[in-house]
């Protein structure tokens, strides 16, 4: 669990993040260095395979070499501004699955399968 939390703090205050516009989404580039990398990697593609389809977002994760990117797509385009307003660390908040996914691996679980 407390790997998790650095990752998550790793993320949230240490990756530099930049959006570009696309058809019906944002596609996040997030990197960083050292330890914050790997950080990134892991939370961009767990976060991605637990909420793709969930309220009519679409997430796809890849990496690269200092980081990775998330493309965020909406089905409705009237989804799109708050998209937009949630930014890259809205996005990583969105679900309610955050408590049970710390339980599980609070209790040596893997969440992500």
């Amino acid at each position: 669990m407390r790997a998790h939390l650095i990752d998550m703090n790793n993320v949230t205050l240490h990756a530099k993040v930049t959006a570009e516009p696309i058809d019906s989404g944002f596609r996040f580039s997030v990197t960083g260095t050292g330890e914050v990398r790997g950080s990134i990697q892991r939370m961009v593609t767990a976060h991605a395979a637990t909420m793709n389809g969930v309220a009519g977002f679409t997430y796809i994760a890849e990496d690269m070499p200092d980081g990775a990117i998330m493309t965020v797509t909406v089905a409705d385009p009237a989804d799109l501004p708050k998209l937009h307003a949630l930014g890259f660390i809205g996005v990583m908040t969105l679900g309610a699955h955050h408590q049970a996914h710390h339980l599980a691996i609070a209790s040596g679980q893997s969440p992500h399968h």
